[in-house]
Protein backbone atom coordinates (compact mmCIF):
# COMPACT_ATOMS: atom_id res chain seq x y z
CA UNK A 1 0.00 0.00 0.00
CA UNK A 2 0.93 3.60 -0.49
CA UNK A 3 2.91 4.93 2.50
CA UNK A 4 0.82 8.01 2.41
CA UNK A 5 -2.82 6.03 2.46
CA UNK A 6 -1.57 3.89 5.55
CA UNK A 7 -0.61 6.92 7.48
CA UNK A 8 -3.85 9.17 6.92
CA UNK A 9 -5.61 5.88 7.59
CA UNK A 10 -3.26 5.26 10.70
CA UNK A 11 -3.75 8.68 11.90
CA UNK A 12 -7.94 8.41 11.31
CA UNK A 13 -7.83 5.20 13.27
CA UNK A 14 -6.01 6.75 15.89
CA UNK A 15 -8.11 10.07 16.00
CA UNK A 16 -11.23 7.68 16.21
CA UNK A 17 -10.04 5.42 18.83
CA UNK A 18 -9.00 8.61 20.76
CA UNK A 19 -12.52 11.17 20.81
CA UNK A 20 -14.91 8.37 19.21
CA UNK A 21 -14.40 5.74 21.80
CA UNK A 22 -12.42 7.25 24.66
CA UNK A 23 -9.63 5.14 24.35
CA UNK A 24 -6.47 5.65 26.75
CA UNK A 25 -4.09 7.25 24.61
CA UNK A 26 -1.02 5.15 25.41
CA UNK A 27 -2.61 2.56 24.46
CA UNK A 28 -4.32 3.54 21.22
CA UNK A 29 -1.02 4.84 20.13
CA UNK A 30 0.60 1.24 20.28
CA UNK A 31 -2.43 -0.55 18.90
CA UNK A 32 -1.73 2.22 15.73
CA UNK A 33 1.89 1.63 15.51
CA UNK A 34 1.45 -1.94 14.97
CA UNK A 35 -1.21 -2.19 12.69
CA UNK A 36 0.49 1.00 10.38
CA UNK A 37 3.43 -1.45 10.25
CA UNK A 38 1.24 -4.00 9.20
CA UNK A 39 -0.55 -1.98 6.39
CA UNK A 40 3.27 -0.59 5.15
CA UNK A 41 4.01 -4.09 4.91
CA UNK A 42 6.85 -5.01 7.50
CA UNK A 43 7.94 -8.34 8.42
CA UNK A 44 5.42 -8.76 11.50
CA UNK A 45 8.71 -10.29 14.28
CA UNK A 46 10.35 -6.57 12.88
CA UNK A 47 7.38 -4.76 14.01
CA UNK A 48 7.12 -5.94 18.03
CA UNK A 49 11.17 -4.58 17.68
CA UNK A 50 10.30 -1.47 16.31
CA UNK A 51 7.95 -0.60 18.81
CA UNK A 52 9.99 -1.95 21.67
CA UNK A 53 12.82 0.08 20.51
CA UNK A 54 10.73 3.36 19.96
CA UNK A 55 9.46 3.32 23.80
CA UNK A 56 12.92 2.34 25.22
CA UNK A 57 15.03 4.81 22.70
CA UNK A 58 12.28 7.57 23.62
CA UNK A 59 12.40 6.86 27.63
CA UNK A 60 15.72 6.13 27.73
CA UNK A 61 17.04 9.68 28.54
CA UNK A 62 13.54 11.36 29.40
CA UNK A 63 12.23 9.82 31.91
CA UNK A 64 14.98 11.05 34.48
CA UNK A 65 14.38 14.35 32.80
CA UNK A 66 10.85 14.37 33.52
CA UNK A 67 10.79 12.52 36.45
CA UNK A 68 13.16 14.78 38.34
CA UNK A 69 11.74 17.32 36.25
CA UNK A 70 8.36 16.97 37.98
CA UNK A 71 10.22 16.42 41.30
CA UNK A 72 11.96 19.89 41.18
CA UNK A 73 8.42 21.60 40.35
CA UNK A 74 6.31 19.67 43.27
CA UNK A 75 9.19 21.11 45.91
CA UNK A 76 9.19 24.25 44.88
CA UNK A 77 5.61 24.57 44.58
CA UNK A 78 4.52 22.82 47.90
CA UNK A 79 7.27 24.76 49.68
CA UNK A 80 5.15 27.78 48.30
CA UNK A 81 7.83 28.72 46.04
CA UNK A 82 5.91 29.62 43.28
CA UNK A 83 3.21 31.99 45.42
CA UNK A 84 6.45 34.08 46.49
CA UNK A 85 7.65 34.34 42.96
CA UNK A 86 4.25 35.64 40.89
CA UNK A 87 3.03 37.77 44.57
CA UNK A 88 6.81 39.73 44.67
CA UNK A 89 7.09 39.81 41.15
CA UNK A 90 2.93 41.92 41.08
CA UNK A 91 4.60 43.68 44.10
CA UNK A 92 7.11 45.24 42.09
CA UNK A 93 5.63 46.06 38.80
CA UNK A 94 2.46 47.81 40.33
CA UNK A 95 -1.24 47.66 38.65
CA UNK A 96 0.21 49.73 35.94
CA UNK A 97 2.31 46.62 34.64
CA UNK A 98 0.16 43.58 36.14
CA UNK A 99 0.67 41.84 32.63
CA UNK A 100 4.30 42.43 32.42
CA UNK A 101 4.44 40.66 36.28
CA UNK A 102 2.12 38.17 35.52
CA UNK A 103 4.14 37.06 31.90
CA UNK A 104 7.57 37.07 34.25
CA UNK A 105 6.14 34.91 36.77
CA UNK A 106 3.77 32.44 34.14
CA UNK A 107 7.46 32.40 32.17
CA UNK A 108 9.80 31.16 35.30
CA UNK A 109 7.32 29.15 37.21
CA UNK A 110 6.08 27.92 33.63
CA UNK A 111 9.65 26.42 33.34
CA UNK A 112 9.90 24.69 36.21
CA UNK A 113 6.14 22.91 36.26
CA UNK A 114 4.49 20.95 33.45
CA UNK A 115 1.57 23.19 31.71
CA UNK A 116 -1.58 21.67 33.39
CA UNK A 117 0.56 22.35 36.92
CA UNK A 118 1.38 25.61 36.09
CA UNK A 119 -2.14 26.42 35.15
CA UNK A 120 -3.87 24.84 38.40
CA UNK A 121 -0.98 26.92 40.52
CA UNK A 122 -1.55 30.80 38.99
CA UNK A 123 -4.98 30.78 38.27
CA UNK A 124 -6.09 31.43 42.36
CA UNK A 125 -3.05 33.88 42.43
CA UNK A 126 -4.22 35.81 39.46
CA UNK A 127 -7.67 35.99 40.36
CA UNK A 128 -6.71 37.14 43.60
CA UNK A 129 -4.35 40.02 42.02
CA UNK A 130 -7.57 40.76 39.63
CA UNK A 131 -9.70 41.01 42.36
CA UNK A 132 -7.50 43.02 44.31
CA UNK A 133 -6.77 45.45 41.10
CA UNK A 134 -9.92 45.90 39.98
CA UNK A 135 -9.43 44.21 36.43
CA UNK A 136 -10.63 41.52 34.76
CA UNK A 137 -9.35 37.97 35.04
CA UNK A 138 -9.36 37.47 31.51
CA UNK A 139 -7.29 40.37 31.44
CA UNK A 140 -4.62 38.56 33.49
CA UNK A 141 -5.63 35.16 32.17
CA UNK A 142 -4.74 35.24 28.47
CA UNK A 143 -0.72 36.64 29.11
CA UNK A 144 -0.46 34.10 32.02
CA UNK A 145 -1.53 31.12 29.48
CA UNK A 146 0.19 32.58 26.47
CA UNK A 147 3.64 32.13 28.95
CA UNK A 148 2.79 28.99 30.04
CA UNK A 149 1.84 27.88 26.88
CA UNK A 150 5.38 29.25 25.09
CA UNK A 151 7.47 27.34 27.93
CA UNK A 152 5.49 24.46 27.10
CA UNK A 153 6.51 24.35 23.71
CA UNK A 154 9.51 25.57 23.37
CA UNK A 155 11.74 25.01 26.22
CA UNK A 156 13.63 22.06 27.52
CA UNK A 157 12.99 20.30 30.27
CA UNK A 158 9.45 20.01 28.84
CA UNK A 159 8.05 16.85 27.35
CA UNK A 160 7.75 17.92 23.99
CA UNK A 161 11.16 19.73 23.40
CA UNK A 162 12.67 17.69 25.30
CA UNK A 163 11.05 14.43 23.53
CA UNK A 164 11.75 15.88 19.91
CA UNK A 165 15.55 17.41 20.46
CA UNK A 166 16.19 13.68 21.61
CA UNK A 167 14.68 12.51 18.34
CA UNK A 168 16.24 14.63 15.97
CA UNK A 169 19.90 14.50 18.37
CA UNK A 170 19.38 18.16 19.07
CA UNK A 171 21.37 19.69 21.02
CA UNK A 172 18.76 21.00 23.98
CA UNK A 173 21.38 23.70 25.80
CA UNK A 174 21.41 25.40 21.86
CA UNK A 175 17.35 24.64 21.77
CA UNK A 176 16.90 26.42 25.22
CA UNK A 177 19.27 29.64 24.18
CA UNK A 178 16.67 30.01 20.86
CA UNK A 179 13.42 28.83 22.36
CA UNK A 180 14.21 31.68 24.63
CA UNK A 181 14.96 34.69 21.98
CA UNK A 182 11.88 33.50 20.10
CA UNK A 183 9.93 32.93 23.26
CA UNK A 184 10.06 36.90 24.50
CA UNK A 185 8.59 38.80 21.13
CA UNK A 186 5.90 35.71 20.62
CA UNK A 187 4.91 35.74 24.65
CA UNK A 188 4.65 39.45 24.08
CA UNK A 189 2.07 39.09 20.58
CA UNK A 190 0.12 36.55 22.11
CA UNK A 191 -0.67 37.44 25.32
CA UNK A 192 -0.43 41.45 26.71
CA UNK A 193 -0.57 42.25 22.74
CA UNK A 194 -3.93 40.04 21.65
CA UNK A 195 -5.16 41.02 25.76
CA UNK A 196 -6.39 44.51 23.43
CA UNK A 197 -7.61 42.83 20.68
CA UNK A 198 -9.60 40.20 22.00
CA UNK A 199 -11.27 43.00 24.69
CA UNK A 200 -13.08 44.26 21.41
CA UNK A 201 -13.64 40.61 19.92
CA UNK A 202 -15.21 39.36 22.97
CA UNK A 203 -15.94 42.38 25.45
CA UNK A 204 -18.86 39.87 26.91
CA UNK A 205 -15.89 37.37 27.97
CA UNK A 206 -13.89 40.00 30.12
CA UNK A 207 -16.79 40.93 32.32
CA UNK A 208 -16.96 36.77 33.72
CA UNK A 209 -15.31 36.13 37.41
CA UNK A 210 -14.22 32.58 36.18
CA UNK A 211 -14.25 29.70 38.39
CA UNK A 212 -12.12 28.97 41.39
CA UNK A 213 -14.62 25.98 42.06
CA UNK A 214 -13.14 23.69 39.47
CA UNK A 215 -10.13 24.11 40.81
CA UNK A 216 -10.68 22.03 44.11
CA UNK A 217 -9.58 22.81 47.46
CA UNK A 218 -6.40 25.49 47.62
CA UNK A 219 -3.43 25.34 49.70
CA UNK A 220 -3.23 28.69 51.54
CA UNK A 221 0.62 30.00 52.21
CA UNK A 222 2.09 32.42 54.50
CA UNK A 223 4.08 35.30 52.52
CA UNK A 224 6.55 35.40 55.19
CA UNK A 225 6.45 31.36 55.74
CA UNK A 226 7.54 31.07 51.73
CA UNK A 227 11.59 30.70 50.57
CA UNK A 228 12.71 33.76 49.50
CA UNK A 229 12.14 35.48 45.81
CA UNK A 230 15.45 35.00 44.73
CA UNK A 231 15.78 31.30 46.27
CA UNK A 232 12.09 30.32 44.48
CA UNK A 233 13.55 31.76 41.44
CA UNK A 234 17.14 30.06 41.57
CA UNK A 235 15.76 26.63 42.77
CA UNK A 236 13.11 26.99 39.36
CA UNK A 237 15.58 27.78 36.64
CA UNK A 238 18.43 26.15 38.12
CA UNK A 239 18.43 23.07 35.52
CA UNK A 240 17.73 26.22 32.61
CA UNK A 241 21.06 27.79 33.97
CA UNK A 242 23.53 25.05 33.80
CA UNK A 243 22.33 23.69 30.44
CA UNK A 244 22.44 27.27 29.31
CA UNK A 245 26.01 27.87 30.19
CA UNK A 246 27.33 24.76 29.02
CA UNK A 247 26.13 25.71 25.69
CA UNK A 248 27.41 29.01 25.75
CA UNK A 249 30.97 27.72 26.78
CA UNK A 250 30.64 25.28 23.77
CA UNK A 251 29.43 27.87 21.16
CA UNK A 252 32.69 30.61 22.65
CA UNK A 253 34.92 28.32 22.91
CA UNK A 254 34.90 25.57 20.48
CA UNK A 255 32.48 27.83 18.29
CA UNK A 256 29.51 24.57 18.56
CA UNK A 257 31.76 22.19 17.31
CA UNK A 258 32.89 19.43 19.74
CA UNK A 259 36.28 19.16 19.89
CA UNK A 260 38.48 16.01 18.61
CA UNK A 261 40.72 16.01 21.90
CA UNK A 262 38.61 17.32 24.28
CA UNK A 263 40.32 18.76 26.99
CA UNK A 264 39.47 17.50 31.01
CA UNK A 265 37.28 20.81 31.71
CA UNK A 266 35.66 19.99 27.94
CA UNK A 267 34.59 16.87 29.50
CA UNK A 268 33.20 18.34 33.14
CA UNK A 269 31.51 20.97 31.14
CA UNK A 270 29.97 18.60 28.68
CA UNK A 271 28.93 15.90 31.66
CA UNK A 272 27.22 18.55 34.00
CA UNK A 273 25.19 20.33 30.87
CA UNK A 274 24.02 16.94 29.65
CA UNK A 275 20.24 17.25 30.79
CA UNK A 276 20.27 13.95 32.52
CA UNK A 277 23.33 15.49 34.87
CA UNK A 278 22.19 18.81 34.74
CA UNK A 279 18.46 17.64 35.72
CA UNK A 280 19.94 15.37 39.07
CA UNK A 281 22.24 18.38 40.26
CA UNK A 282 19.39 20.72 39.98
CA UNK A 283 16.98 18.45 42.05
CA UNK A 284 19.29 17.78 44.57
CA UNK A 285 19.92 21.70 45.17
CA UNK A 286 15.68 21.87 44.98
CA UNK A 287 15.57 19.42 47.75
CA UNK A 288 18.10 21.24 50.13
CA UNK A 289 16.67 24.69 49.47
CA UNK A 290 12.85 23.29 49.39
CA UNK A 291 13.22 20.44 51.89
CA UNK A 292 15.81 20.08 54.47
CA UNK A 293 17.56 23.26 53.85
CA UNK A 294 13.44 24.50 55.40
CA UNK A 295 14.06 21.87 58.29
CA UNK A 296 11.45 19.85 56.58
CA UNK A 297 11.82 16.10 57.39
CA UNK A 298 12.81 13.48 54.52
CA UNK A 299 10.25 11.32 55.08
CA UNK A 300 8.27 14.70 53.66
CA UNK A 301 10.77 15.08 50.91
CA UNK A 302 10.43 11.66 49.64
CA UNK A 303 6.57 12.00 49.61
CA UNK A 304 6.34 14.80 47.84
CA UNK A 305 9.00 13.51 45.46
CA UNK A 306 6.43 9.76 45.01
CA UNK A 307 3.23 12.67 44.45
CA UNK A 308 5.03 14.19 41.42
CA UNK A 309 6.02 10.84 39.76
CA UNK A 310 2.30 9.66 39.80
CA UNK A 311 1.31 12.81 38.82
CA UNK A 312 3.10 12.11 35.49
CA UNK A 313 3.28 8.52 34.93
CA UNK A 314 0.75 8.00 32.22
CA UNK A 315 2.33 11.47 30.58
CA UNK A 316 5.86 9.54 30.63
CA UNK A 317 3.86 5.99 28.59
CA UNK A 318 2.21 8.67 26.38
CA UNK A 319 6.26 9.88 25.38
CA UNK A 320 7.08 6.42 24.96
CA UNK A 321 3.88 5.39 22.83
CA UNK A 322 4.54 8.41 20.51
CA UNK A 323 8.14 6.98 20.37
CA UNK A 324 6.93 3.63 19.32
CA UNK A 325 5.06 5.42 16.45
CA UNK A 326 7.76 7.58 15.45
CA UNK A 327 10.07 4.16 15.07
CA UNK A 328 7.53 2.27 13.34
CA UNK A 329 7.03 5.38 10.86
CA UNK A 330 10.91 5.51 10.15
CA UNK A 331 11.41 2.00 10.03
CA UNK A 332 8.47 1.29 7.61
CA UNK A 333 9.78 3.93 5.26
CA UNK A 334 7.23 6.47 5.38
CA UNK A 335 10.10 9.05 6.81
CA UNK A 336 11.86 8.18 3.27
CA UNK A 337 8.54 8.58 1.25
CA UNK A 338 8.63 12.30 2.25
CA UNK A 339 11.87 13.05 1.95
CA UNK A 340 11.22 11.77 -1.57
CA UNK A 341 7.87 13.83 -2.12
CA UNK A 342 9.81 16.67 -0.59
CA UNK A 343 13.45 16.59 -2.60
CA UNK A 344 13.92 19.56 -4.99
CA UNK A 345 10.80 21.42 -3.54
CA UNK A 346 11.88 25.08 -2.36
CA UNK A 347 9.45 24.22 0.48
CA UNK A 348 11.63 24.59 3.89
CA UNK A 349 11.98 21.77 5.77
CA UNK A 350 11.28 24.30 9.10
CA UNK A 351 8.03 24.94 7.34
CA UNK A 352 7.23 21.13 6.48
CA UNK A 353 7.73 20.44 9.77
CA UNK A 354 5.11 22.67 11.30
CA UNK A 355 3.04 21.72 9.10
CA UNK A 356 2.86 18.43 9.57
CA UNK A 357 2.42 19.64 13.51
CA UNK A 358 -0.12 21.77 12.94
CA UNK A 359 -2.25 18.50 11.03
CA UNK A 360 -1.69 16.37 13.29
CA UNK A 361 -2.26 18.50 16.47
CA UNK A 362 -5.76 19.21 15.05
CA UNK A 363 -6.59 16.05 14.10
CA UNK A 364 -5.31 14.43 17.67
CA UNK A 365 -5.26 17.11 20.06
CA UNK A 366 -1.76 16.58 22.18
CA UNK A 367 1.02 18.75 21.60
CA UNK A 368 2.87 15.60 22.75
CA UNK A 369 1.99 12.92 20.20
CA UNK A 370 1.56 15.37 17.50
CA UNK A 371 5.81 16.85 18.24
CA UNK A 372 6.62 13.43 18.15
CA UNK A 373 5.08 11.95 14.86
CA UNK A 374 6.20 15.09 12.86
CA UNK A 375 9.79 14.54 13.87
CA UNK A 376 9.77 10.75 13.09
CA UNK A 377 8.26 12.60 9.65
CA UNK A 378 10.67 14.79 9.07
CA UNK A 379 14.39 13.69 10.21
CA UNK A 380 15.22 12.14 6.96
CA UNK A 381 14.14 15.51 5.52
CA UNK A 382 15.95 17.32 7.60
CA UNK A 383 19.01 15.46 7.89
CA UNK A 384 19.00 16.09 3.75
CA UNK A 385 18.76 19.63 4.18
CA UNK A 386 21.35 20.21 6.50
CA UNK A 387 18.45 22.81 8.87
CA UNK A 388 19.99 22.90 12.60
CA UNK A 389 18.08 20.85 14.42
CA UNK A 390 17.21 23.11 17.41
CA UNK A 391 15.32 25.16 15.05
CA UNK A 392 13.56 21.88 13.81
CA UNK A 393 12.80 21.03 17.22
CA UNK A 394 11.19 24.85 17.97
CA UNK A 395 9.59 24.85 14.54
CA UNK A 396 7.72 21.78 15.16
CA UNK A 397 7.10 22.75 18.57
CA UNK A 398 5.38 25.58 17.79
CA UNK A 399 3.19 23.77 15.15
CA UNK A 400 2.12 21.58 17.83
CA UNK A 401 0.38 24.01 19.75
CA UNK A 402 -1.61 25.49 16.65
CA UNK A 403 -5.87 25.65 16.89
CA UNK A 404 -6.07 23.83 20.58
CA UNK A 405 -10.06 23.18 20.23
CA UNK A 406 -12.21 20.42 21.87
CA UNK A 407 -10.27 17.42 21.33
CA UNK A 408 -7.75 18.98 23.96
CA UNK A 409 -7.57 19.42 27.49
CA UNK A 410 -5.81 22.62 27.86
CA UNK A 411 -8.91 23.82 25.49
CA UNK A 412 -11.27 22.76 28.59
CA UNK A 413 -9.31 23.64 31.32
CA UNK A 414 -9.36 27.29 30.71
CA UNK A 415 -12.79 27.05 29.47
CA UNK A 416 -13.80 25.74 32.65
CA UNK A 417 -11.38 28.04 35.18
CA UNK A 418 -12.42 31.36 33.32
CA UNK A 419 -16.34 30.48 33.35
CA UNK A 420 -16.33 30.88 29.50
CA UNK A 421 -19.08 29.55 26.66
CA UNK A 422 -17.59 27.50 24.17
CA UNK A 423 -17.17 30.69 21.52
CA UNK A 424 -15.46 32.52 23.78
CA UNK A 425 -12.68 30.21 24.71
CA UNK A 426 -12.58 29.63 20.86
CA UNK A 427 -11.99 33.51 20.67
CA UNK A 428 -9.66 34.06 23.24
CA UNK A 429 -7.55 30.34 23.88
CA UNK A 430 -7.85 28.86 20.43
CA UNK A 431 -6.34 32.35 18.98
CA UNK A 432 -3.54 32.96 21.51
CA UNK A 433 -2.32 29.28 20.68
CA UNK A 434 -2.44 29.88 17.16
CA UNK A 435 -0.72 33.22 17.41
CA UNK A 436 1.99 31.59 19.53
CA UNK A 437 2.52 28.84 16.78
CA UNK A 438 3.02 31.29 14.03
CA UNK A 439 5.24 33.97 15.55
CA UNK A 440 7.55 30.45 16.78
CA UNK A 441 7.21 29.72 13.33
CA UNK A 442 8.70 32.74 12.07
CA UNK A 443 11.15 33.13 14.84
CA UNK A 444 12.75 30.09 13.38
CA UNK A 445 12.70 31.15 10.23
CA UNK A 446 14.41 34.70 10.81
CA UNK A 447 16.73 32.26 12.71
CA UNK A 448 17.51 30.10 10.28
CA UNK A 449 17.94 32.96 7.94
CA UNK A 450 20.80 34.51 9.91
CA UNK A 451 22.66 31.26 10.97
CA UNK A 452 22.20 29.16 8.06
Amino acid sequence: MNPFVVLIVGILILLLLIVKFKMNTFVSLVIVAFLIGIGLGMPLDKIATSVQNGIGAQLGELSIVFGFGAMLGRLVANEGGAYRIAHTLIEKFGKKRLQVAIVLASFIIGIALFFEVGLVLLIPIVFAIASEAGVSVLYLGIPMAAALSVTHGFLPPHPAPTAISASLNANTGKVLLFGIIIAIPTVYIAGPLYTKLARKIVPDGFERRGNLTALGPQKDFKLDETPSFGLSVLTSLFPVVIMALTTIYELTVHGGIKPKNPSLLDGIISFVGSPVVAMTISLLFAMYTMGWGRHRPSKEIMGALEDAVKSIAMLLLVIGGGGALKQVLIDGGVGDSVKTLFTGTALSPLLLGWLIAVVLRVALGSATVAALTAAGLVLPLMQQSGVDPALMVIAIGSGSLALSHVNDAGFWMFREYFDLTIKQTVLTWTVLETLISISGLLGTLILDAIFH
